[in-house]
């Protein structure tokens, strides 16, 4: 059995094995694969099983795949893949949920923490010499903000939603969450489910953890961020498309929004004319919250957990079944 890795470097630059998989068949790795639908095609070859992490797989490149069965998303999302045209053509396909839910959510926290404090800001700053030459015993440079008592709206409230919600809680914050589903069990005096005009309305922070369809496509917009308090603060760890950038960077600018932090663009690797990338107090990192070696390791073990239970005959995590 041939089994072909499109684009395996960021599972795995080095820092862990393939030998999990290499047990279920003759394996070929390549670290990326030019989205070009013909050079796809040639590297699946006659492959019998593919993993994909960002490289698509089209309705072309799936019905040109003469030994394809199984696809194995190496993510969570898989809207590269045509699961439609898999489907008819009786192809399997999986993903992997739920790996990176602990990682996000401490990153989140994080980026929380870096617009309270700027801490790599203030770092810079003393290693510049501005400490050196304070005539005080201590300095800043931008406000220093502290939690306990505000609110963080939380839009989403899945997995990651909420165990950002657990460790938002630990810091002093309520919680004001929006969810499509009804999730009355998971209320409490510090944590209560609201409609999005309540949550924009009240939040002091406001951080994504939703899926992006048709509904949350922008949801970031200027129409919403007028409803919400002057100087909020906006995070964005899910998807690029919940945000209207030029929206987010022009109430930056104006300082209707306090500070944003995006783990996550429209357009990745970010395009050089991206808004944000010239907004005031905007933190931009190169999505990488989901990518700790922890949770790498997890995506791999059930990337193999889901090719077993295949092989036995009995598929999990599918996506177009």
């Amino acid at each position: 059995m041939k089994i072909v890795i499109l684009d395996g470097y960021t599972l795995n630059p080095g820092d862990l094995s393939w030998d999990t998989l290499k047990k279920h068949g003759n394996l070929l790795v390549y670290d990326r694969t030019p989205f070009d639908s013909e050079e796809i095609i040639k590297r699946i070859g006659d492959a019998d099983i593919v993993y994909t992490n960002k490289t698509p797989l089209s309705e072309e490149v799936i019905k040109k795949a003469p030994n394809l069965k199984y696809i194995g998303v190496l993510a969570t999302g898989y809207n590269v893949i045509d699961i439609v045209s898999a489907k008819e053509k009786g192809i399997i396909v999986t993903n992997v949920p739920a790996y990176s839910t602990i990682s996000v959510a401490q990153f989140t926290m994080a980026l929380i923490l870096e617009m309270c404090h700027h801490i790599g800001g203030h770092s810079t700053a003393v290693k510049n010499g501005q400490w050196t030459k304070s005539p005080d015993f201590c300095f800043w440079n931008s406000p220093l903000i502290e939690l306990e008592g505000k609110t963080l709206g939380i839009i989403g409230f899945g997995s990651i939603g909420q165990a950002t919600s657990k460790l938002a809680q630990a810091f002093g914050l309520k919680i004001l969450f929006n969810n499509r589903s009804k999730k009355i069990e998971l209320e409490s005096v510090t944590c209560k489910q609201v409609d999005l005009d309540e949550l924009f309305a009240k939040s002091d922070i406001i951080s994504l953890h939703c899926p992006l369809i048709e509904s949350t496509q922008g949801i970031i917009n200027s129409e919403n961020i007028m409803k919400m308090k002057d100087g909020v603060m906006i995070l964005n760890t899910a998807r690029g498309g919940l945000v209207v950038e030029q929206d987010l960077a022009d109430a930056l600018n104006s300082e209707k929004v306090f500070g944003a932090a995006v783990d996550v663009v429209s357009e990745e690797p970010i395009k050089a004319d991206n808004p944000l990338l010239k907004a005031k107090n905007c933190i931009i990192t190169p999505h990488i919250a989901w990518a700790p070696k922890e949770a790498r390791k997890r995506l791999m073990n059930i990337t193999v957990e889901n090719l077993k239970a295949y092989l036995n005959g009995n598929p999990i995590n599918i996506v177009n079944a």
